[in-house]
């Protein structure tokens, strides 16, 4: 089917069956594509965006909580009696409940100390209410402070200074939980290693911590390395079943390279490939910024390397109507010169065009289009975007 030239920009999701580790990513993602080759669904400058959860589960790079233990104990140098403190995590269960478990694992007769920050964690989830946090002149909140309350998630409805006491104390670990926005804080209750565990902000929480404290990582600096690792280490890893962590996908440029190569070598057409994880979506009902990995492209091909940025169709087409008196058919054609031309970055052509990284909005369409709960499309074509 011949996509008629009257059709802009499109998306949409292929229904593939369920990748298992073990299988070929590529002769897995290209037989769906050949298809849409067939069909007229598939040509040069399309985008082929795959989600990173089949390439990761296809490489088998899954890690266990005993893995964790073991990469934290060796890296910080702590035992089985030491303090651990783990700085700005998110609340999440699919995120960070499986890590929080292995960090507690490596002291299993020690103390680990998490410090959240309030009342919203790095990507918006509510660790207490907002107006419970204002009755205190300290930025400290301390465990006994928050006797009597019970502070839920307004969406998911889990308490996660609950959660995270109870992983810790299954380990066999002592849990202290404060609350507090200075990532210096933490320092102040000695303990023999700090993770930094914030996702998007974390090489300045780590900077901020070294300044007074050597003994400390980021969570992307654990299970970089092995038979399973990701160059993220920690960062985009999901929960999966049992005691498995899935990781993000690992050499993530080579796999998006080689479907290009693959796809120019047998059907003769150009396109771009990237990997997306989360996109990077504000959600303005919860304020919940959804983007929980660490970029929400986790490999692109070059074409991608770009920024998206171009002409105001509605100030252009405003401004000649009402001050150029111009027709339709001049105001059609004026657009059409203007997309062609380099506007300087300040000219008032791009006015309300802000710049933004080619790959985060195609990364954030694919993941709406896909969807999180997934709709069984784990590929997703983008047609029309880059012309």
């Amino acid at each position: 089917m011949k996509i008629p030239e009257y059709i802009g920009p499109m998306a949409f999701g292929l229904k593939m069956g369920v990748v298992l580790p073990g299988m070929d990513i590529i002769k897995t993602i290209y037989e769906p594509l050949e298809q849409c080759y067939r069909d007229d669904l598939l040509t040069d400058g399309d985008v082929i965006c795959i989600t990173e959860s089949i390439v990761a589960r296809a490489q088998g790079n899954y890690i266990t909580v005993d893995d964790i233990a073991r990469e934290i104990r060796d890296k910080l140098q702590v035992g089985d009696q030491n303090r651990l403190a783990v700085v700005f995590p998110i609340a999440s269960r699919n995120r960070f409940s499986m890590i929080l478990r292995g960090i507690a694992r490596s002291v299993p007769q020690g103390e680990v100390v998490v410090q959240l920050s309030y009342p919203f964690d790095e990507v918006g989830n509510q660790v207490i209410d907002p107006d419970f946090s204002k009755s205190f002149n300290e930025d400290l909140i301390k465990m006994e402070d928050l006797k009597g309350h019970d502070f839920r998630h307004p969406l998911t409805g889990v308490n996660y200074i609950e959660l995270y006491r109870k992983i810790i104390e299954e380990e066999g670990a002592a849990a202290n939980i404060i609350l507090s926005n200075d990532p210096l804080q933490v320092l102040e209750l000695n303990p023999d290693a700090v993770i930094a565990a914030d996702i998007h902000t974390r090489a300045s929480t780590k900077e901020k911590i070294n300044d007074r404290y050597e003994n400390c990582i980021t969570l992307d600096q654990v299970c970089t390395e092995g038979e399973s690792y990701s160059e993220w280490g920690l960062l985009g890893s999901n929960m999966s079943s049992g005691e498995k962590l899935k990781l993000a996908p690992r050499d993530g440029q080579k796999v998006v390279n080689s479907l290009r190569s693959e796809l120019y070598e047998r059907l003769g057409i150009r396109v771009e490939v990237m990997i997306y994880g989360d996109g990077a979506y504000l959600d303005p009902s919860s304020g919940i910024y959804e983007l929980a990995d660490p970029r929400a492209a986790f490999a692109v091909t070059d074409g991608l390397d770009c920024l998206r940025e171009g002409v105001k169709y509605k100030y252009l087409a405003d401004q000649c109507f009402h001050e150029e008196k111009m027709s339709a058919e001049e105001i059609e054609a004026l657009l059409t010169d203007s997309k062609k031309k380099e506007l300087a970055e300040d000219s008032i052509d791009r006015e309300g065009t802000t710049p933004r990284r080619m790959e985060d909005v195609l990364a954030s369409l694919a993941d709406l289009v896909s969807g999180s709960a997934d709709a069984g499309t784990p590929v997703v074509v983008v047609r029309g975007f880059l012309s």
